[in-house]
Order: C-alpha cells, then structure tokens, then sequence
C-alpha cells in the first residue's frame, strides 16, 4: 500500500513538472555541434519534404491532363503532404524537434519551447532547403515544371484575398494546435506511447488541412514550402498573393500557441498565481 501511495505521488509530480522556458536570446548555442546538427537536418528534411511533394502535384497535372480520373487526385496529393511530414518529423524529432515549418517555429518561439536565436537560424535553414528541393524537382522535370505551376501556392480561381487568408490562419492553427498537442510534455509524462506517436497526428493534420484547402490556396500553412515553390517557379501568379502564406500562417501558429499555452494549460493563471505569492513574501 505504502509502494503503491509513493508510486501515485511521483507519478503526479511528475505529470506536472514542465521543462524550464527557453532563453530569449542564448548565444551559447552558437558554440554547440548539437546546435548545427539540428541545422542541417531541418534543412534536409525541409529539402526533402518538397522534393517529393512538389514532385507528386507535378506528377499528378501531367496524369491528369487528358483524362481528370488519371492520377492521385487531390486526395492523393495530400497524403504526400501528411505522410512526409509523418516520417520526417519521426526521423528528425529527436535531433532538432521536426519543425520542417517556420509557422510551426514561431508558434514553439512564441510559447519559449526555443530561443530567439535557433528559431531565426531554423527558418533560414527551412527556407533554403525548401528552395533546394524544388530546385531539384526543376532539374529532374523541367520539362513539365513550368508547364504545370511548379508547385506554386496561389489562390484558386473565384478565391478572394480574405478566404484564402482565413483559409492559411485556421490550416495552421489546426496544424500548430496539433504539434503542441502532441509534444505537450504534461502528456508525455502520463503516456509514455505519446512520444513515439506524436508524428502520427502531426502528419494527419497536414493531410486533413490539405484535403480542406487545397480548393482555396493550393494548401500554404508552410512559409518554407510557398516561398521554395515561388523562387524556383518566379512567374507573376506566384507572387501577387505570396504574402498571405507567411502573414496567415504566422497569425494561425500565435493563436495556436496562445490558446494551448493559455487556456488549455492555464499558463496565464500560473503565472498571475506565481505573481501574486511571490508579492507576499
């Protein structure tokens, strides 16, 4: 009985014990290996997310140019999407965390899971390997590559500036919603199955939110993916509205991270809580 009580109470301790917040600014990181290596698998696995993505939307215009049944189709196309985002944040989470996402970045910024520092030097890593992957997909079909939009985000036709902006917010929101969810160490510590699952919903959610947007946007909700697509293509069309896949992006990942940090997790409480004893003393 006395096991068993003991066991409880170190269970529940350790239920709620969250890991410290990440410095603002935390120069030391720039001297570590572990830091670069972080580096250079977001940029691979950034490189190798759209390669194969953009080389599936390639792949499945020209199959479905004479006939609209040829091909993957739309759902097809987004479990490229979700299934990529699925193995490689399996293959990358315990190096860099699996962001693959600057949206996905900025939310974890925003909630101090990062540091100012390797959250600036992520996006660049993420925007030059998006830029590489489609540069390889240009070089393997150019052929096909601007004939068929090479992979470039833009808003579908009938497609207002505000619906495709919603549209990014609420894909990413989803998207971000789901990574904090799925990481949530509160979790983790009561699951010990949730780590090795984690990239199972992370990757669903980018094949559900692709399922839903692609009819508005082309599916951004990665700033890394639209701006790799949009150097590489660098025709007008992908650039008229090429801001909506950074601005909604980013405003879907702040209201992901508030939301869970704040009113799932009650941090603003803690926080006016931990305020208020420390007053007293």
């Amino acid at each position: 009985m006395t096991k068993d009580a003991a066991e409880q109470g170190s269970f529940a301790a350790k239920d709620y014990q969250d890991p410290p917040p990440a410095p603002l600014f935390d120069a030391a990181e720039l001297a570590k290996w572990s830091f670069y290596r972080a580096l250079i698998a977001e940029f691979i696995a950034t490189l190798l997310f759209l390669y194969v993505t953009v080389l599936t939307v390639i792949g499945y215009k020209h199959q479905s140019e004479g006939d609209q049944c040829d091909g993957v189709g739309i759902l097809g196309i987004a479990w490229a999407f979700g299934g990529m985002i699925f193995v490689l944040v399996y293959c990358t989470a315990g190096i860099s965390g699996g962001h693959i996402n600057p949206a996905v970045t900025f939310g974890l910024f925003l909630a101090r899971k990062v540091s100012l520092v390797r959250a600036v030097m992520y996006m660049v890593a993420q925007c030059l390997g998006a830029i590489c992957g489609v540069g390889l997909v240009k070089g393997f079909q150019k052929s096909f590559y601007k004939r068929y939009g090479g992979g470039a985000n833009e808003l579908q036709e009938g497609i207002s500036t505000g619906v495709g902006l919603a549209a990014e917010i609420i894909g990413t929101f989803v998207l971000v919603y789901t990574v904090f969810s799925a990481t949530d160490p509160k979790r983790s510590a009561r699951d010990s199955h949730v780590p090795v699952l984690a990239p199972l919903p992370i990757g669903f959610a980018v094949f559900m939110v692709h399922l839903a947007t692609i009819p508005v946007t082309g599916t951004g909700i990665n700033p890394a993916r639209s701006l790799g697509a949009a150097v590489i293509f660098n025709q007008d069309k992908a650039w008229d509205n090429h801001w909506i896949f950074w601005v909604g992006p980013f405003i879907g990942a702040a209201i992901a991270a508030f939301y869970h940090q704040f009113i799932l997790r009650a941090g603003a409480i803690k926080a006016l809580g931990s305020f208020r004893s420390s007053s007293r003393v």
